[in-house]
């Protein structure tokens, strides 16, 4: 399995309008073959960094997520609440409970 945990600076004032846009996202990716886990979160540390935690059944699964019409929607929409650069880990899973 492959997993990915994407930071994502955000601008405070469009921290709702990225909330939003994370929202339609995952209702599309829930319906993603190979996806098995995709969560959101806030950094407690840095309440305008969205911290997505991903699982994906093999490295294919990851490059079809990327390459999915819901997902370049969404990369567009990011460039106009994003805040500097994502922070993204592509980690092989070595074991899980």
């Amino acid at each position: 399995m492959i997993s990915v945990i994407a930071k994502v600076p955000v601008q405070p004032e469009k921290k709702e309008e990225a909330l939003a846009a994370v929202k339609e996202l995952m209702s599309h990716v829930a319906k993603e073959e190979g996806t098995l886990f995709y969560t959101l979160n806030i950094d407690r540390n840095h309440p305008d960094t969205l911290v997505f935690m991903e699982r994906y059944k093999d490295m294919n699964a990851l490059t079809v997520h990327g390459s999915t019409p819901h997902f370049q929607e969404f990369m567009k929409k990011a460039m106009a609440f994003g805040s500097g650069q994502p922070e993204i880990q592509v980690l092989k899973e070595v074991d899980s409970i």
